[in-house]
């Protein structure tokens, strides 16, 4: 019925319904605090719910197929969503905007999952594999550096002052 039901476990009644999407809903996540869940839809969207009020927070939009999958960051401030687009998008759980679009599936993406430490993300696809993403900033800082010194060793900057830049990241050779 294209809802999102909240129970009460322990009493098995329900307690809320979630209206908002206009096709089915595929996956679902709560945020680590517990304030906030996710829910993915047949509509291509994702939706931002309050826990406590039922309220719809924000509806992310960017797939152009069905979302299948969502999965908040172990912080909760990333959300990734899974889609029939072939893609995984990131999102900023607070101003519900778009941050990367992950692409390297040729075939629907079914599935998605932070590691704990939310420095990786796991991605499952109907082209039969299970792609992991590194999202270390600090990480890919130092690459992108190490990458840069590289490239000025046979290509020297038009500013000699751009050999700098990253002076105190990565392996300064």
């Amino acid at each position: 019925d294209n809802t999102v039901k909240l129970w009460d476990t322990s009493t098995g009644k329900q307690i809320k319904t979630l209206k908002g999407h206009t096709n089915s809903v595929n996956g679902v996540s709560f945020s680590p605090d517990g304030k906030m869940l996710a829910s993915a839809s047949g509509d291509n969207t994702v939706k931002l719910w309050d826990t406590s009020t039922g309220n719809q927070i924000k509806t992310l939009k960017g797939h152009t197929n069905s979302v299948n999958g969502v999965s908040f960051s172990p912080d909760g401030k990333m959300l990734a969503s899974a889609s029939g687009d072939n893609t995984v998008k990131l999102w900023d759980t607070s101003t519900g905007k778009q941050i990367k679009t992950l692409t390297g599936h040729t075939g629907l993406v079914n599935g998605v999952s932070f590691s704990p430490d939310g420095k990786m993300l796991a991605t499952a696809s109907r082209d039969n594999t299970v792609r992991l993403w590194r999202w270390d900033s600090d990480y890919l800082l130092r690459e992108g550096c190490d990458f840069i010194r590289e490239y000025f060793n046979t290509n020297p900057p038009e500013d000699e002052s751009d050999r700098h830049m990253c002076d105190g990241i990565g392996s300064a050779k």
